[in-house]
């Protein structure tokens, strides 16, 4: 059926329903004589007679009443399948994928979805875990989760967590045998934990920042891992020394089977932010989880 017999056969019940051209142009949103011409253009298309117009009303013939018999039940079930297509379109739902480094998935993003995701059993997170700083758009990714200061300028950042501050620190078994560092540039003599990065960019560069210097070290050492559980275990058991959230560590400092160094070489920095491109439209559910994420001091 064409738009324009849809619109007619519209117009046919809102007259009935009405009854009266009058009112039913008034709620149609047109003129009277627009409203009569579409009623006569819809009897010649059908060749029949629909309604009965008298000086104070108008009725529908007896074709009418059947026309009125189909047409009422059916433009009642589309009106109702568009309101539940506008409902699915309200309600949050669907699939948002994320890209995220360890830290942040468990310290903000799976606290957050486990108060959020059972009042909405329509929503669905896959949540990828990886170092490498993935094109999110090329990766077919919602949204990726990184500290401020790796965020393409060209995408949308919402802070979702604190100031982030690194650690180094080692077992004090593995400072027994060595003196602790006390510059940046004294762990090229030490066992370091390495943070993998991808093959693409290999293994992390430490960075530090003290008094308007900013060194940045290339270490190595015996291990290397892209899970920071592991990089924490083996420095635990006195591997090596590593650098790690100071979050992450704060336990094992606290109970002394970390010992803290440099510490006054590693300030402060802007936290994670959730980035997604300025392009994408979110829908209800991704505007959900981001206000979820959201940072608020």
């Amino acid at each position: 059926m064409r738009r324009e017999e849809m619109a007619d056969l519209t117009a046919f019940v809102a007259v009935v329903e009405e009854g009266s051209f009058t009112r039913a142009a008034a709620k149609l949103g047109m003129s009277q004589s627009a409203l009569s011409q579409i009623m006569r253009r819809l009897e010649a298309r059908l060749g029949l007679r629909l309604l009965t117009r008298t000086t104070r009303s108008v009725a529908p013939t007896q074709v009418g009443e059947h026309l009125l018999e189909t047409l009422v039940p059916a433009l009642g079930a589309l009106d109702a399948r568009l309101a539940s297509l506008s409902e699915l379109r309200e309600k949050p739902a669907g699939t948002i994928r994320i890209t995220s480094v360890e830290h942040a998935a468990e310290a903000l993003i799976w606290p957050v979805l486990q108060r959020l995701l059972p009042d909405y059993p329509d929503i669905r997170v896959e949540l990828t875990l990886d170092y490498s700083l993935a094109d999110i758009v090329a990766d077919r990714f919602d949204a990726g989760v990184r500290l401020g200061e790796q965020v393409d300028k060209d995408m949308i950042a919402v802070r979702i967590g604190p100031d982030y501050r690194r650690a180094v620190v080692a077992a004090p078994s593995y400072f027994a045998g060595m003196p602790p560092p006390r510059t940046p540039q004294d762990l090229v003599s030490h066992r370091c934990i390495n943070l993998e990065l991808g093959p693409a960019r290999g293994s992390y560069i430490w960075e530090f920042a003290k008094d308007g210097r900013a060194p940045k070290v290339r270490v190595d050492g015996p291990l290397s891992f892209n899970d920071i559980n592991l990089i924490r275990d083996a420095a635990v058991k006195g591997f090596g020394i590593a650098g790690l959230p100071q979050d992450y560590v704060a336990p094992q400092i606290a109970d002394g089977s970390l010992v803290r160094v440099l510490e006054d070489w590693c300030p402060y920095q802007p936290g994670y932010h959730l980035y997604y491109p300025s392009r994408r439209q979110p829908t209800p559910a991704f505007a959900l989880l981001v206000e979820a994420l959201r940072y608020r001091e």
